[in-house]
């Protein structure tokens, strides 16, 4: 409709949109009183906020075993530092969705790891931050495959390709766990760990069936990710001792290759096309403490603050 108003409507109008007379006082004073008052209605302190209540199979009735809490440790571990990796992309990535892709992704491994960690530390009274923040580099209990560099997108899409199909074969069978906080963290934890496996896939695929760059990015980080596979499926004695309360990490590897096969089969990629026969796969060593020079640096970033400022509350 293209209908004007005439000169009187306007007036009318601009009368209409005029505020009404002030009648509250509007010195420095009064303003600040009701701004006050105004916060006082809305603002929740975060120190009335029982923050362990939001923790995925948090009870305070029910502590770890040493054994279950160095399980935990492990799994924990291995989000927190996928978790610190993948926050670097956040401004960095080379789409604007991608930047909330990859950061949501980081927030979920987050939550996964705070939850982990929480179980872990009731065996020796210690909280999830004591353990993020106040170990040193001999005491995280991290896999290689998740503390090695971001690399070029490629290599982040091809670590993160297999670290979601781990996951998924790992939460799924954990579901299951005779461990009743395991099994609620693996229950929530494997719903999200399906939208990264399927984020990764996908992106697995357009960077293969893309361009020749792009293709040929994507073999050269599979090429250089490829040897930290075999880490996560070693089986140790904590997992003997476990017994029913934890899957074997051997257990899960035809889940893997399978899932596996089936992404580079549809990208069209063949095992002799990114495996270098001349390296073998990585000896690791991060469940007992053993790890690459990637993690120290990683580390020093991560807890300066907290180990700066100890106590500090904001």
């Amino acid at each position: 409709m293209n209908a004007q108003l005439n000169d009187a409507e306007l007036a009318e109008s601009a009368k209409a949109a005029q505020p009404a007379p002030a009648t509250t006082k509007r010195d420095a004073a009064s303003i600040a009183a009701l701004h006050e008052a105004e916060a006082a209605d809305v603002h929740v302190s975060v120190d009335d906020v029982d923050l362990a209540a939001e923790l995925t199979g948090a009870d305070a009735s029910t502590m770890a075993s040493p054994d279950v809490a160095e399980y935990a440790m492990r799994l924990g571990d291995d989000a927190l530092i996928l978790s610190q990796r993948l926050g670097w992309w956040i401004s960095r990535a080379p789409e604007l969705e991608e930047d909330m892709a990859l950061g949501n992704i980081a927030l979920d491994l987050l939550g996964h790891a705070r939850s982990l960690l929480h179980y872990a530390g009731t065996a020796t009274g210690r909280s999830e931050d004591d353990l993020a923040y106040w170990r040193d580099e001999h005491e995280f209990r991290c896999a290689w495959l998740f503390e090695q560099p971001n690399g070029d997108f490629a290599h982040t899409i091809a670590r993160g390709l297999i670290a979601a199909i781990y996951m998924q074969e790992l939460y799924t069978a954990l579901s299951a766990s005779t461990d009743a906080s395991l099994a609620a963290i693996a229950a929530k934890s494997v719903k999200e760990v399906a939208y990264h496996r399927d984020h990764a896939v996908q992106w697995t695929l357009r960077l293969a069936g893309g361009t020749e760059e792009s293709r040929a990015r994507m073999l050269v980080a599979l090429t250089d990710t490829w040897p930290y596979i075999d880490e996560l499926f070693r089986d140790d004695e904590l997992h003997e001792r476990l017994g029913d309360a934890a899957p074997l990490p051997s257990s899960l590897r035809a889940g893997f290759d399978e899932i596996w096969s089936a992404v580079l089969a549809e990208a069209e990629i063949a095992e002799a096309d990114f495996v270098n026969p001349k390296i073998g796969q990585s000896s690791g060593g991060g469940r007992f403490g053993n790890h690459s020079t990637h993690l120290g640096p990683l580390l020093a970033e991560m807890q300066v603050l907290a180990r700066r400022h100890p106590g500090a509350t904001w």
